[in-house]
C-alpha cells in the first residue's frame, strides 16, 4: 500500500491510498457524506489480487488538509465541482487512464457529476443508495420525513433559533456550523447527527446509529460539510444529473438500492435507471440506506461483473 497528499490548489491537499494489483483494473472508491471521509475497511469489497484499489478523502475531511472542523477553513473552495476536479487531478497524478467508480449515497451524486464531465475516463460504475442531491431529495430528508418521524423531527427543528424554525432548516444549521462559538457548533453537530440517525433507526439489517458515533473533529467536519453542500443543493441545477444522463451512454452501471431506504427513497434510482439504458437497477427488498446481507451479496455480484 502507498499513500500520499496531493496538492489540489486553493490551499487544499487531499489524502489518497493505493493498494492491490497495480497491473489490474483500477477502481476509485468514493466516500459518502458528504464529509464522512474514507472508510478504513471498504477496500475489502475488492480483491487486491484482481483490482488496483484507490481510496481518498474529499476536501475538508478525513486526513485531507485543512480540515473543515477548523472554523477558519475556507468553505468557498469546497464544492461539487472542486471535488470533480480533484478526482481528475488524482487520476492524472496516479497515471490512471480509465477507472471503475464505486460509492454510495452522496458518493453517487459526485460520481455521476464526474462521469458526466469526464465520460471517456470511466469504465463503469457501481452506485449504492443512489442520490442526485436534488432540492426535492434534500427537502424530503430534512422536512418531508417528519411525516414518519414527527417527534424526532421536532427535536431536530428545536436545534435552530426559534426565529428560523419555519425557514430552511438546512440553511439554519449551516449558519450554526459557521458560528464562532465552539459550543454552538458542537451542539448543532450533535443535533444534526441525531436526526440522521433517526432516519436510519429502523434499519435492523444495517448499521443504525452510525452518525452519532462520530465524535470530535470528524463529527464537526461531517456536519459542516453536509450543511454547506445541501444548503447549496450540491451546486447542481435541479435535475441536472438526470437531464444529462445521456452523457453516460456506453458506460455500464449497476444501481443497488434498498426498498426500505427512508433517507434516499427508491424513486431516485428508478428514475436514473430509466434515463441511463446501460445501467441495471437492483432493488434489495430488506435493505434500508445502510445495507443488509442481501445488499452485500448484490454488491459482490456487481463487483464480479467488472473482474
Amino acid at each position: 500500500m502507498i499513500a500520499g497528499l496531493l496538492d489540489v490548489g486553493d490551499g487544499n491537499q487531499i489524502f489518497w491510498e493505493r493498494r492491490g494489483n497495480a497491473t489490474a483494473r483500477t477502481v476509485l472508491m468514493v466516500h459518502g457524506g458528504p464529509g464522512s471521509g474514507r472508510s478504513r475497511t471498504a477496500h475489502r469489497t475488492f480483491d487486491q489480487n484482481t483490482f488496483d484499489i484507490i481510496t481518498f478523502d474529499q476536501r475538508g475531511c478525513g486526513d485531507s488538509v485543512p480540515g473543515a472542523a477548523d472554523p477558519s477553513t475556507d468553505m468557498s473552495v469546497n464544492t461539487t465541482w472542486h471535488l470533480v476536479a480533484d478526482m481528475e487531478a488524482l487520476r492524472e497524478h496516479l497515471g490512471v487512464q480509465r477507472w471503475l467508480l464505486y460509492g454510495g449515497s452522496w458518493a453517487s451524486t459526485l460520481i455521476l457529476a464526474y462521469a458526466q464531465r469526464f465520460p471517456e475516463r470511466v469504465e463503469g460504475m457501481i452506485l449504492i443508495g443512489v442520490t442526485m442531491t436534488r432540492p426535492a431529495e434534500i427537502d424530503w430528508l430534512y422536512r418531508g420525513l417528519r411525516l414518519l418521524l414527527p417527534e424526532q423531527w421536532e427535536r431536530f427543528r428545536a436545534g435552530v433559533p426559534a426565529e428560523q424554525r419555519d425557514d430552511d432548516l438546512v440553511e439554519a444549521y449551516r449558519r450554526l456550523m459557521e458560528d464562532r462559538d465552539a459550543t454552538v457548533r458542537d451542539n448543532a453537530a450533535r443535533d444534526w447527527c441525531a436526526w440522521e440517525d433517526a432516519a436510519i433507526a429502523h434499519e435492523n439489517q444495517g448499521a443504525p446509529g452510525q452518525y452519532s458515533a462520530k465524535s470530535g473533529d470528524a463529527r464537526l467536519a461531517f456536519v459542516r460539510i453536509c450543511t454547506h453542500y445541501f444548503a447549496h443543493h450540491g451546486w447542481l441545477e435541479d435535475g441536472q444529473l438526470l437531464r444529462d444522463a445521456h452523457r453516460l451512454s456506453g458506460i455500464p452501471g449497476v444501481l443497488i438500492h434498498g426498498r426500505l431506504d427512508m433517507s434516499a427513497p427508491l424513486l431516485t434510482a428508478w428514475e436514473l435507471a430509466r434515463a441511463w439504458p446501460d445501467a441495471e437497477l437492483v432493488t434489495i427488498d430488506d435493505s434500508g440506506h445502510t445495507g443488509s446481507p442481501a445488499m452485500k451479496a448484490a454488491i459482490a455480484r456487481a463487483v464480479s461483473r467488472f473482474t
